[in-house]
């Protein structure tokens, strides 16, 4: 395994197990403690996951699928043949085994938590975020896929940087700085080093760095994030920002969003 497997308590008895899959990615089961139903993201290792549910004594009552590449939807077929019945929800016809085809804003239920679904589409065409909240924590916790990474963002594949920019900008960061962000891969220390030559005097990167690289260290994950730490460190969270806006050449957002990712893709670190 790429990282340790990782438990985070939330606020009102939400659990999320965060279990490493292939060589970079994550998937996410997550538990409501007061029914036990669960619901697992991008569950690419299925028998990893019926292992972890296994061992937790819960249900699992669906798999949310944030899009379709082969490294986030790819075990959806052989996971309903092992939990038959399960419904698999997703923006996007090509996600394999797609029983429940979801839209921005439409809301899911996981035993007591709250899921609405954000339509993020430039990664791929059909992506969604998933925001998870209950009626004593809004702030909650979003799990982005490969739209918001922690310090980065997903390739503008099938999109745009007008796309990329409302992903980001127009819905991400309009949730409380509080909420939790659980992303697709373990790519935090690149991005980071990405982020501190596009802002070499920006502490709060050079912090993160460090603890980043301490969490490596010990093969432990570096998420969750913040909303407010990534608006912190995040130059593609940052592109209304001047220091952005000089290293990019450019004060208009949108357009430092493209330079950024073009700059980002070619960064050897």
């Amino acid at each position: 395994m790429h990282s340790n497997i990782k438990i985070v308590n939330q606020k009102s008895n939400v659990r999320v197990e965060v279990l490493p899959a292939l060589k970079d990615n994550y998937m996410y089961l997550i538990v409501d403690e007061t029914s036990k139903d669960a619901a697992i993201v991008d569950p690419v290792e299925p028998r990893k996951v019926i292992k972890a549910v296994e061992k937790a004594g819960i249900r699992l009552k669906m798999a949310l699928t944030t899009h379709h590449h082969w490294d986030h939807a790819g075990g959806n077929e052989e996971l309903v043949k092992l939990v038959p019945g399960l419904p698999v929800f997703g923006g996007d016809d090509r996600i394999g085994a797609l029983t429940n085809k979801i839209k921005h804003n439409d809301k899911i239920k996981i035993g007591n938590l709250d899921v609405k679904c954000l339509f993020t589409p430039c990664h791929t065409t059909g992506h969604i975020c998933f925001h998870v909240t209950t009626k004593d924590d809004k702030n909650g916790a979003v799990f982005t896929g490969d739209t918001l990474l922690l310090s980065g963002c997903g390739r503008f594949f099938e999109g745009t940087k007008e796309q990329m920019y409302h992903a980001l900008i127009e819905v991400l960061s309009e949730l409380s700085n509080d909420t939790l962000v659980y992303c697709g891969h373990e790519y935090t220390v690149k991005s980071l080093m990405f982020a501190e030559h596009v802002e070499p005097d920006n502490a709060r990167t050079k912090e993160k760095i460090k603890w980043c690289k301490e969490q490596r260290q010990k093969n432990d994950p570096t998420i969750p994030s913040t909303i407010g730490e990534e608006k912190q460190y995040n130059p593609f969270m940052r592109v209304r920002e001047a220091s952005i806006h000089e290293f990019c050449g450019t004060s208009n957002p949108v357009n430092a969003m493209g330079i950024l990712r073009e700059k980002k893709n070619k960064f050897k670190g």
